[in-house]
């Protein structure tokens, strides 16, 4: 019988082969899997837990899985320590706790491709369900820069041009090396660029550490949806920047 396996980070290596070998049908829960409200999270988790830990709480609270596999070392962050704690006391199947600490580099193609930054969100995020490198693309001169984690909602990533280049924890998830905080920290001073967290996420506070460092940067964070003025603060620094955002210019 094919198993069921829900997946939070990115687990080591050995664990998505040893999946891949089983057959088994790995499930992202860091990504909205179920139509549900973030209220019902509530009871579980506190509020001012970012919006991807309460959207692995959520999804294990409808979906039917057969074991889930969380990283919660350094490669993730302390809040997913507990979070595990509590997925251990609300399900039934085994929560087995991993900490990623490869450093087999599998590079970041996609990241510095060009490619609408949405379906570049979108490849990344779905390769961590597999062991296999992404295919190499050709680098594009970068107009702009994303740095940060895979936002909850994606809506925001249509305003940027296809050549932004991703720094960050995306680029270290492609990477597969989510602890590496050599790359992690790295950005490009010389185009303008995002410093983007979730809210709540321990990593805005590196964020805009990075983002003052910077000489043309903005540090953005937003909750569980990109509103309004988180959109129009995103299009007014790409203006400032000489750069059209992406979905009125019909790219």
């Amino acid at each position: 019988m094919t198993q069921r396996v829900g997946i939070v980070g990115v687990p080591p290596l050995a664990v998505i082969e040893e999946l891949e070998r089983a057959g088994a049908v790995i499930i992202d829960l860091d990504e909205p899997q179920v139509r549900a409200s973030m209220d019902q999270s509530a009871a579980r988790i506190p509020r001012v837990y970012c919006a991807i830990l309460r959207t692995v709480v959520l999804n294990c609270m409808h979906l039917s899985l057969d074991r889930v596999y969380i990283d919660v070392g350094t490669g993730k962050c302390d809040c997913a320590l507990h979070t595990a704690e509590i997925l251990a006391d609300m399900l039934t199947v085994p929560v087995i706790r991993t900490r990623n600490q490869d450093t087999r580099a599998f590079g970041y193609p996609l990241c510095t491709s060009r490619m609408p930054l949405m379906e570049k969100f979108k490849k990344i995020t779905q390769g961590v369900q597999s062991a296999a490198p992404y295919p190499a693309r050709k680098r594009c001169e970068p107009q702009c820069g994303f740095w940060g984690v895979p936002p909850r909602d994606f809506s925001l990533l249509s305003l940027f041009p296809d050549t932004t280049h991703i720094f960050g924890w995306t680029r270290c998830m492609e990477n597969k090396t989510p602890a590496n905080l050599e790359m992690e920290r790295h950005f490009d001073p010389n185009i303008p660029t995002v410093f983007f967290s979730q809210s709540f996420c321990a990593k805005s506070a590196l964020a805009k550490h990075l983002a003052a460092k910077h000489p043309r940067a903005i540090a953005i964070d937003c909750d569980v949806t990109a509103g309004s003025s988180t959109h129009a603060k995103i299009e007014a620094f790409l203006e400032l920047s000489g750069i059209e955002p992406a979905h009125r210019s019909g790219a």
